[in-house]
């Protein structure tokens, strides 16, 4: 076994047998016993008040092990073992010992401890006191892939409350936790308690209720560990130590690169590097190299650079190297151009390329890689990766030549790279999961994983994140219930229900993993089912979709401004994929819901154009929303650079050639989203307020336009996705949404059509008493008996009738769905999108698998 950290118990410590020095005379003393192979620690208190929280390390001769501990917990690391009561023998009375419960163990081998302290004190009393412990400390113990981390609070008050962050080595994952949560994102982890050892006693500790996992690696230890934001062994912040190793291995007329070693770490890891030129900060890197520019010709510079930590902490200073710029008057002749430009590799995100060394009179300083006319990156070899591009994406690259004098070859011949699709070698299948199905549609997170759905969709969308009014950010710990005006223009102003989302326990029926949440973790309710069931399907990606039809009405503001840009994404980031959810009921807090979503997918319902009664609208809206998703995409991607892991960033958006020409700038807007979800259905419909078109029917979600409709404009899947396919978007880009819902309108006339395109008496009942006009899929077939189900095979649309001036709905079914499918496979589109996923017994989910595989 092994420690992080040994961090002693409170109080002072005292230990002995022998008479101590006036200054140990409040400390602990421990007398050893040996009778055959069990060793036995007597834990006694000379002094005159009672000393609570202790604990013994002693070191064993080489090839002794411990175990099998009685009346305490064991830690063997190598031959030091560390020895912790049970919490009814913590506190030692004064002139009192732990007979008869002292702790004892058995040894492999008769043997007599080589030395021994108790909380960090000589056990026999001699020598100086310790210095005293932290105030709070946690101790970690590994063995194997089992590790513990022991909590203990030295001081006199009682600690309410406490989280650790750890950072484990790349590529280790803690999973597995009892008596506590975990939370994981790249290399950090965040580990909450659970509501029985969230509060630790003065002097006491976790024990016997520590939080444990397991890690992925045997034997794998925190790089860092912080407690409550202080060191987990109590030590006090260490900034970085400073980088070495300063020098400058190229130079031009106006660039300097610089090199130097990597900087040792303090108490944090390791983040990046400021360079500086003299004292002004000159740039700010990740790696251990920099190419300093917009300097002038034939002068001298002096740099220096410091290592910068999580929290910011600098370090002192490297060495100085003074430098001085290259003469261009000393050569005037450029390169020769690269040749052999090609393509080695590509991800969603990179491409990587080669080419064929250039030539120079002097010598080549490096290579200025293009994204067409961009400066992508600079290079000194002859490879390069370009990273930050946006998936099913065609690039056009070229390379140039610089010299020492910055002298520019020609560019080389230029290579068209097209990134990979977000789906590799097979098609999305995006399901919207309702945070509100939990409630009338009993439809929950463990319904994904037992219709069989789970298995066969790639991403899940979670609907919906709601908007701050006051603060113009991402909302959450909040449950304040809309009216049921669906007209109401306030019908959304602060409204959330953290409730469903982290709040609520589920049952065992309920889980994904059939163990119930006992209603005192820090996450429960969909999120905490969202984390089960990514564990039991890794391959699914969960995005927080923000927005909605109720929920977008304060997104022209949240867009308006690049300072109310940079403010809502970096709070939605924080919330959701950092997973710092506020406090709700006990629930949340710092790094509860990290590692849950993969991704974020905008609902702006709608940019420019009108949505929900009272949405904010500015003709301004569709440049602002162009802005806002380069602002998420590009703060998703500096996220990357620090864990590791690419973020996904799609969005919703219409089938109404007028709404996207009102807020889409559609080619712009494909450089940074990975999936457009089109909405392929609310083509028409009466609306649960009669507010919509009542008074006459019409398919809310077919493929091809129909000669026969009698609206005009009309709306089809077909014609929507023409629109963004005309606009460049690859169609990789693009899939079409699919209805588990039907739309329906009562006294219907038949009009020899069976009550296609017919008059109607407003919308029909509907699944539930505020939701006219809507039933999800499988309702609508229970419900609404005589509906004969029938195909409009020009439209590709489904409908059923019950006939004699009855109930008509339009929904999809396995025959349009297969149909369906079979054209975006047609189209070489990227899948479908499915709204929402309770309407599904796990019938139309299948359909779409067996239409896409």
């Amino acid at each position: 076994m092994r420690r992080y950290a040994l961090i002693l118990l409170p109080i002072a410590l005292m230990m002995a047998l022998a008479a101590a020095p006036a200054s140990a005379a409040a400390r602990l003393v421990a007398t050893f016993g040996l009778s055959g192979t069990t060793g036995t620690f007597v834990v006694s208190n000379p002094g005159t008040t009672a000393v609570s929280g202790w604990s013994i390390t002693f070191e064993l001769p080489s090839g002794v092990t411990a175990s099998n501990p009685q009346h305490a917990t064991l830690a063997q690391n190598g031959t030091k073992v560390t020895l912790t009561p049970a919490f009814y023998i913590n506190t030692v009375a004064a002139g009192d010992d732990t007979e008869p419960y002292s702790p004892a163990f058995t040894l492999s081998a008769a043997a007599q401890p080589v030395t021994c302290t108790i909380n960090r004190a000589n056990c026999d009393g001699s020598g100086d006191d310790p210095p005293p412990p932290p105030p709070v400390a946690a101790e970690y113990v590994i063995s194997g892939t089992s590790a513990t981390f022991v909590v203990r609070n030295n001081s006199t008050t009682v600690l309410d409350g406490w989280s650790i962050v750890f950072d484990l080595p790349q590529g280790v994952t803690a999973s597995n936790a009892e008596h506590g949560s975990l939370s994981q994102s790249g290399r950090t982890v965040t580990l909450t308690p659970a509501h029985y050892n969230d509060t630790v006693a003065a002097g006491g500790s976790t024990e016997p209720y520590s939080p444990s996992f397991t890690v992925s690696t045997a034997g794998a230890e925190p790089t860092a560990c912080r407690i409550n934001d202080v060191n987990c062994d109590g030590s006090p912040d260490q900034p970085p130590g400073a980088p070495s190793g300063l020098r400058s291995p190229v130079k031009t007329t106006r660039t300097i690169s610089l090199a130097w070693d990597a900087a040792t770490p303090g108490s944090l890891p390791i983040t990046g590097y400021e360079v500086y030129n003299g004292a002004s900060a000159a740039a700010s890197v990740t790696g251990t190299s920099a190419t300093v520019t917009g300097l002038s010709p034939d002068t001298s510079y002096t740099f220096t650079v410091k290592a910068r930590d999580r929290k910011g902490t600098l370090s002192a200073a490297s060495n100085a190297v003074t430098v001085r710029t290259n003469d261009p008057a000393d050569d005037t002749e450029p390169p020769s151009t690269p040749g052999g430009l090609r393509s080695t590799g590509t991800s969603a995100s990179t491409v990587t390329l080669a080419w064929n060394a250039s030539t120079d009179n002097t010598s080549v300083a490096g290579y200025d890689v293009y994204a067409g006319s961009t400066r992508a990156t600079t290079v000194t070899g002859t490879t390069a990766t370009v990273s930050g591009l946006s998936p099913s994406t065609t690039y056009s690259f070229t390379v140039r030549a610089r010299d020492a004098y910055d002298n520019l070859s020609p560019h080389s011949s230029a290579v068209e790279v097209t990134t990979s699709d977000v789906v590799e070698n097979g098609y999305a299948r995006v399901g919207y999961f309702v945070q509100w199905g939990i409630y009338g549609r009993q439809y929950f997170v463990k319904n994904l994983d037992t219709t069989g759905a789970a298995a066969k969709l790639t991403h899940i969308n979670y609907a919906f994140g709601n908007i701050d009014p006051v603060n113009l950010t991402c909302l959450q710990g909040v449950t304040k219930g809309t009216t049921q005006n669906p007209q109401d223009p306030s019908q959304g102003d602060g409204a959330g229900d953290a409730e469903a989302d982290y709040g609520r326990p589920f049952s065992a029926a309920q889980s994904v993993d059939g163990v119930a949440d006992t209603g005192w973790e820090k996450l429960r309710g969909n999120f905490n089912q969202l984390k089960k069931l990514k564990a039991k399907h890794p391959h699914l990606k969960v995005l927080i979709s923000l927005g909605g039809w109720t929920y977008s009405k304060y997104f022209s503001d949240v867009a308006l401004t690049d300072a109310s840009r940079k403010k809502f994404v970096s709070s939605c980031i924080d919330t959701y994929i950092k997973g710092n959810l506020p406090d709700y009921n006990g629930a949340g807090g710092p790094g509860t819901a990290a590692g849950i979503f993969d991704g974020i997918d905008l609902d702006w319902e709608w940019p420019g154009a009108e949505g929900h009664p009272g949405n904010h609208v500015r003709p301004e809206d569709k440049a602002n929303n162009t802005l806002l998703i380069a602002e998420f995409r590009r703060q998703l991607d500096a996220l990357t650079a620090e864990t590791g892991e690419r973020y996904l960033l799609t969005a919703f958006t219409p089938a109404d050639p007028a709404k996207i020409d009102a807020g889409w700038d559609l080619p712009e807007v494909a450089k940074h989203l990975d999936i457009f979800n089109i909405q392929g259905y609310d083509f028409h419909g009466a609306g649960s307020d009669n507010s919509w078109e009542p008074n006459r029917t019409g398919h809310q979600g077919n493929l091809h336009l129909d000669t026969d409709s009698p609206y005009d404009p009309d709306f089809s899947v077909e014609k929507a996705v023409d629109v963004y396919l005309r606009a460049g978007v690859n169609p990789r880009k693009l899939t079409i949404g699919l209805a588990y819902y039907g739309r329906g309108w009562q006294n219907v006339a038949d009009g020899g059509a069976y009550g296609e395109w017919q008059s109607a008496g407003g919308a029909a009942p509907g699944q539930f008493q505020e939701e006219a006009g809507t039933r999800g899929y499988s309702n609508l077939l229970a419900m609404v008996p005589g509906c004969t189900i029938r195909h409009d095979e020009q439209a590709v649309a489904t409908y059923c009738y019950t006939g004699g001036n009855g109930q008509w709905w339009t929904i999809d079914d396995a025959w349009s769905i297969g149909k369906k499918t079979a054209w975006l496979k047609s189209k070489n589109l990227l899948g479908a999108m499915i709204w929402e996923m309770s309407g599904d017994p796990g019938v139309l989910t299948s359909a779409l698998d067996a239409g896409l595989s």
